[in-house]
């Protein structure tokens, strides 16, 4: 039998029912970066299938051998079936592709302009603050932000450093440095891409607001491995008004509230087994529709 209406009922599953249980569990925000990691391996499968749908659907000779199949199909490799519908399928692979690649593109040059331009601002107006290693802007409202990319900058206003003590400063640093080291603003930009490319899919939805929330969450924890938890969340409450430029991002924001809380809890790690369990979870999931289509093809 045909796999397409396999691949379109395992992406109807992945796009709407995965994020619902991935929402409802209480691991991510103990493991911010694993979850980063299984959010983005539910839109790969996602687009896999999508793309196997394609290619299934517009192939009336595609039957349950996955991946091999699949595979020769994409590559004008297979067996022909008609000429026009499976150069369709194709194509519509093709345009996928392109779509992630240039929504990607898009977002992160669109980012990289804002940065430069700024960049440009502190250069006239900021001044090198030994202290904080840090770019000083004259600005009576206190915040902090990071300029990531190829010349990264970490920046804080001067109402920030009237308010905030020595280690609190300390900690605000960190957490900007999380960012530029961790490359956040390329995953921000793969997050914008899926969301471009599946606009209505709830997957989307979800990854575009979950993502920069469980970034942040990572930057804190890199912060606090170094200071100590009280600078950090006096620095979130201080910073909590602030907002990041285009490109930029920031230790305060919309985010602090959830943060703040998370930040003063008693510190629970999820268990390694867990974290091993879903790490080999997150390494499976892009392939797994093609692996459940090999075994059914070859049974």
């Amino acid at each position: 039998m045909n796999a397409a209406p396999f691949f379109l009922g395992y992406a109807a599953a992945v796009g709407v029912l995965a994020p619902r249980a991935l929402l409802r569990s209480g691991w991510p925000q103990r493991s911010p970066l694993l979850a980063v990691a299984v959010w983005f391996a539910l839109a790969a499968s996602f687009s896999v299938c999508v793309a196997l749908a394609a290619l299934h659907l517009t192939t009336p000779g595609a039957h349950l051998h996955g991946i091999l199949y699949s595979c020769r199909s994409a590559l004008g490799l297979g067996p022909s079936g008609g000429g026009l519908l499976p150069g369709l399928g194709r194509a519509a692979v093709a345009v996928l592709v392109a779509a992630h690649l240039i929504g990607f593109a898009e977002h992160t040059g669109r980012a990289y302009a804002a940065r430069t331009r700024h960049r440009e601002i502190l250069d006239k107006v900021g001044r090198r603050s030994a202290c904080s290693r840090a770019t000083v802007l004259e600005h009576a409202e206190p915040a902090a932000y990071c300029l990531p990319g190829r010349h990264p900058r970490i920046v804080i206003s001067s109402g920030a450093l009237g308010l905030l003590s020595g280690g609190e400063i300390d900690a605000v640093v960190e957490h900007e440095r999380a960012h530029i080291r961790g490359r956040h603003h390329l995953v921000l930009a793969a997050a914008h891409a899926f969301t471009r490319v599946f606009p209505g899919v709830p997957l989307a939805r979800h990854l575009r607001q979950q993502i920069p929330l469980l970034l942040e969450m990572a930057a804190d924890d890199h912060a606090l491995r170094r200071c100590p938890r009280g600078a950090l969340a006096a620095a979130m409450f201080t910073l909590a008004a602030g907002e990041a430029p285009n490109g930029a991002l920031a230790a305060g924001g919309r985010t602090v509230l959830v943060r703040l809380r998370r930040v003063l809890a008693p510190a629970h790690r999820a268990h390694p087994a867990l974290r091993c369990a879903v790490g080999t979870g997150a390494l499976i999931t892009p392939v797994l529709p093609v692996l459940l289509t090999c075994h059914a093809g070859l049974g």
